[in-house]
């Protein structure tokens, strides 16, 4: 396993920083999307709804690339790439709540009775940092 350094874990984990997460659909077309994100230990956490598409392309093809980008330097980031280790549900709306505080200073506002919430776990296979 990679592993995130020290000096690079601000973007991922401790500020409000949006990244980009590519996941791969199945004809092989990456989809990017902004997310909200943290880490538990050198695990990458990801939260979703089950049925959305990068659920679906975890799901079933567990390679992912995370990229955050420093909003205040553009040429401080990290690239990770990983692979989906767990998916659950367990403790789904929790965790969206913890990071909506992150991002927005309030726990989320969007809850939908009709969402299943899952945490998503990456384990890092490559780690590029620069800046």
């Amino acid at each position: 396993m990679a592993t995130v350094p020290q000096e690079y874990r601000d973007l991922l984990d401790e500020r409000p920083v949006l990244v980009s997460l590519a996941t791969v659909q199945r004809d092989g077309q990456p989809q990017v999307t902004p997310i909200w994100i943290d880490m538990e230990g050198d695990l990458l956490r990801i939260n979703t709804v089950k049925g959305r598409q990068k659920y679906v392309n975890m799901d079933d093809r567990p390679m992912v690339t995370v990229l955050a980008i420093d909003p205040d330097n553009a040429f401080r980031y990290i690239e990770v790439r990983g692979r989906v280790t767990k998916i659950t549900e367990e403790g789904g709306n929790a965790h969206i709540d913890t990071l909506a505080k992150k991002y927005t200073g309030a726990d989320y506002a969007w809850h939908n009775d009709t969402d299943t919430r899952v945490v998503v776990y990456v384990e890092p296979t490559r780690v590029f940092a620069s800046g």
